[in-house]
């Protein structure tokens, strides 16, 4: 039992159930903790909970195109203090899918044809119960109640596989939007947020913090997860934010990093980091950079039990702020770090001094990237009638 100085701390995830049945149909679906979820842009407080939309879907729809192609982009999950309940979408790196409807795929199923991109990329099921992309494609089909036609999906890699930048939630986003799309876009937000989550909840566990921005764009705190409810932080559209992305040759399992956290917490590290998340979400709100990145440096609970566990860590978060970031952290799950800065050749000298540490301290090679905030989210990009 915990003394009066600690706070029991329960991390949300449910454990990786693989089913054993064969069945493609939209009947199968983890069930999330409530059926509802409430949906706030740039607001103070969440909006009422109110029912999914899915329930207004009486009859099956019709196809509106033959073949749409979908992309979602790289997330960057608890921005430091924010652990399963903040994250924010990336701009210009993710993954596609490409659904078409075909006549050879037994209908109310779905198929996943092709895997290709990153590396890795290979070394995922085409079994769309076990697939994060088919589990979210069944979930929408559910939904829309298709049991007339059967889709084909292709998935295209554009993440690499456990890298912290949300890649099974982006696979999972931008299937949720190519079959919303291919029936003419029935589904609410929150219908394809739920989606993502039933796919999620199968490979990393019941966590929002990358497909919630992954659809929606931009930054998301998650209120509640029962019931669910999301709240979009409007970021200035006149400040100018860029993340410093740095994944070195290293796998981090979300799982194993999950592993890692202690089931309980101080008191006083309870404290410091909901002040620090309260700072965080305050500097979005009012494009304050350096506010962010204070804060975004600041986590006492997850990071420091997450760093030890990738090589050189330590040193490159250093780098970084030596550098000039305003702040630095560890993506998600990591390896991925990530610092922010509000110019782009600034941000490029950042991203080659966190390379070097890298090297120096880890023995890690390292890829940089600069890329702008997302604030779109996933989205429908090609269509064929």
């Amino acid at each position: 039992m915990a003394s009066s100085s600690s706070l029991c701390c329960r991390f949300l995830c449910q454990p990786n159930t693989n089913s054993s049945s064969s069945n493609l149909s939209p009947s199968f679906a983890p069930k999330p903790p409530s059926a509802s979820l409430s949906f706030s842009r740039c607001s103070t407080r969440a909006l009422p909970s109110s029912n999914s939309a899915t329930s207004l879907i009486v009859d099956e729809p019709d196809p509106v195109f033959s073949s749409v192609k979908s992309f979602a982009p790289a997330t960057v999950a608890n921005l430091g203090p924010g652990f399963d309940f903040l994250g924010c979408a990336v701009d210009g790196v993710g993954d596609f899918v490409t659904l078409r409807v075909d006549s050879d795929v037994r209908p109310g199923h779905v198929s996943i044809s092709d895997i290709s991109g990153s590396p890795g990329a290979s070394k995922l099921t085409k079994n769309p119960l076990f697939n994060c992309a088919g589990i979210a494609a069944i979930a929408v089909m559910k939904m829309l109640r298709v049991r007339s036609v059967g889709l084909s999906l292709s998935l295209d890699k554009g993440l690499p596989l456990g890298s912290g930048l949300g890649s099974s939630a982006a696979s999972a986003a931008a299937a949720a939007v190519a079959v919303n799309e291919l029936f003419g876009a029935p589904l609410s937000v929150s219908d394809l947020v739920l989606a993502g989550l039933e796919s999620e909840s199968k490979v990393s566990g019941y966590h929002a913090d990358n497909v919630a921005p992954a659809i929606m764009g931009g930054f998301v705190l998650i209120r509640s997860y029962d019931p669910l409810e999301l709240i979009q932080l409007k970021f200035p559209g006149n400040a100018e934010l860029f993340f410093v992305l740095v994944n070195p040759e290293f796998e981090a399992p979300t799982k194993k990093m999950r592993a890692a956290l202690p089931p309980e917490i101080t008191m006083s590290h309870h404290i410091w980091n909901s002040s620090q998340a309260g700072a965080l979400v305050a500097s979005v709100l009012q494009g304050d950079l350096r506010g962010l990145g204070k804060a975004l440096s600041s986590d006492k609970i997850v990071e420091p039990r997450r760093a030890p566990l990738i090589p050189g860590m330590e040193s490159v978060k250093a780098a970084a702020l030596e550098a000039g970031a305003f702040g630095c952290t560890i993506s998600g799950a990591g390896p991925t770090a990530v610092a922010v800065t509000d110019n782009e050749e600034k941000g490029r000298e950042i991203g080659e001094r966190m390379v070097e540490a890298f090297m120096k301290a880890g023995d890690l090679k390292a890829v940089a990237m600069v890329k702008r905030l997302d604030r779109v989210g996933a989205r429908l990009v090609h269509s064929t009638p």
